[in-house]
């Protein structure tokens, strides 16, 4: 399920890959199934003009939830049952089951088959409960079952990841153990991507231990080898500055970018998210990003607003903070409880979820809307500050300095180009959506019968105490997550 129509604007290319799972799963479908995957990300097909399948398989994060539940009643108003598998339908388990004939949670790798085999026998159950998946037993996902305008590739390598930040649902998901697929697999399945450039999805390519970069090392003189001329972007940790062997392999094994997650400017904001791996002792995160940038290879930085250590300012302070640090790009994002993360957990007794009409208030959990109450903001401030946040550090000079440095050192200036354009262009819509956003936060304010002034500020900042308690939106099975929720 998707939300980025590339019709409406050649940049959102950039910012689609394609559903990985789905195509995963195709690899494990035995020949005698015919299979047909679409992605409303590039296009949503006329599914009534379709021919009549016999099981549709239902994948989407959070914030697709209510279009995956439409594209479902779609299809059981026709008879055909459908399973719904992926990061909500896990974490949101009693709701996804009220609109879908079957949930499958976790990893579905191991559960897959006996899906397939229950579906021909009419013998659907209402649950498969997924587990870790044996990495060498995750077979080369079927690139070529879909097709369309991508920008890139998608693959991935490794699941889990140790860091369990407040925010992510990666570790609930995958787990805590850093699980990595057989080198050769990897390599192989590279070799099937149409695409030249190609987005590793991993929440961490190189992980966190000496055993990690020694594999992520060994994986890049593999692809080195190989010689299939791709130029791929990761997400890693900030570690990755402090090797320059692995620096110089990623950048030769074709590395262009790197997404890192520098979270918050400040100390407290670090430990509130329990983003501890970014407070060793005498790191500069300037250096660092330098260190990194000295192979050719781009930094995105990606930072939160909203936690309850930022105060008024905050939004000038992470435009300053990454202006510093020298990053290619920057992704600020709202604070969001997500389902299924230690953040929710926190938020949700405390009367602090916002956009608590579930399941229609889910399609602004993208992590670029204010959903959160926030200690120190209204709905208002806080989109204020993400607006000064935006137009500081994109500013046309800050823009143009950035590219002009990136093409003085011969950093992929094309790229940095087109990324830093393509922020731009975004930001305009950006603002125009946190205003609608806004405008029904204020007239579902008005609506409630116990606010006595419709003129009061949308529900954003903290509760008093005596605020009531949300009901979570369903209960949750064993934790499980998914890296773009991460």
């Amino acid at each position: 399920m998707g939300l980025t129509d590339i019709k409406r604007s050649r940049w959102n290319r950039y910012r689609v890959w394609k559903p990985l799972g789905l195509l995963a799963l195709g690899a494990l479908t035995p020949p005698e199934w015919e299979i047909r995957i679409f992605d409303e990300n590039v296009r949503a097909p006329d599914y009534g003009n379709l021919p009549r399948p016999d099981l549709v398989g239902v994948t989407a994060f959070t914030s697709q939830a209510n279009r995956a539940y439409e594209v479902a009643a779609q299809f059981r108003g026709r008879g055909v049952p459908v399973v719904m598998g992926g990061i909500h339908a896990t974490m949101c388990m009693e709701e996804a089951a009220a609109h879908v004939d079957s949930v499958a949670t976790g990893e579905a790798e191991p559960i897959w088959a006996q899906v397939l085999a229950d579906a021909r026998q009419g013998t659907l159950r209402p649950l498969y409960e997924g587990a870790y998946a044996e990495m060498d037993q995750v077979p080369p996902a079927r690139h070529d079952l879909l097709t369309g305008d991508y920008a890139f590739g998608s693959i991935q390598t490794t699941r889990g990841c140790p860091l369990n930040c407040s925010f992510c649902s990666v570790t609930a998901f995958n787990g805590y153990r850093y699980r990595q697929r057989p080198i050769a697999d990897v390599v192989r399945e590279f070799g099937t991507i149409r695409e030249k450039r190609v987005l590793v999805v991993d929440d961490n390519l190189i992980g966190t231990s000496r055993q990690h970069i020694a594999r992520a090392k060994d994986l890049f003189r593999a692809l080195i080898q190989a010689k299939l001329h791709k130029r791929w972007i990761a997400q890693v940790t900030i570690n990755m500055a402090d090797d320059d062997e692995l620096l110089a392999l990623a950048a030769q094994a074709g590395c262009v970018g790197v997404f890192i997650g520098f979270e918050s400017p400040t100390v407290a904001g670090l430990k509130e998210v329990g983003k501890k791996f970014n407070l060793v002792s005498g790191r500069g995160f300037a250096a660092s990003v330098r260190s990194i940038q000295r192979h050719g290879i781009l930094v995105a930085g990606s930072f939160i607003m909203g936690l309850d250590t930022d105060e008024p300012g905050i939004g000038r302070r992470i435009a300053e903070a990454a202006e510093h640090y020298g990053v290619d790009i920057l992704n600020t994002l709202f604070l969001t409880p997500l389902p299924g993360t230690r953040l929710w957990d926190e938020l949700a007794p405390q009367g602090r979820i916002a956009a608590d009409n579930f399941p229609e208030d889910w399609r602004h959990y993208t992590l670029t809307f204010p959903v959160a109450r926030y200690r120190h903001f209204s709905c208002a401030e806080i989109a204020a500050e993400m607006q000064t946040c935006d137009q500081t550090f994109y500013s046309l000079g800050s823009t143009l300095r950035r590219v002009w440095g990136s093409l003085w050192h011969r950093r992929r200036p094309v790229t940095a180009l087109v990324a830093n354009l393509s922020y731009r262009s975004n930001l305009r819509q950006s603002r125009k959506n946190c205003r609608d956003f806004l405008a029904i936060q204020r007239r579902r304010a008005a609506a409630d019968d116990h606010r006595s002034d419709p003129r009061s500020e949308p529900p954003c900042s903290a509760p008093p105490s005596s605020a009531p308690t949300p009901v979570p939106p369903a209960t949750r099975t064993t934790p499980q997550s998914s890296m773009a929720e991460g």
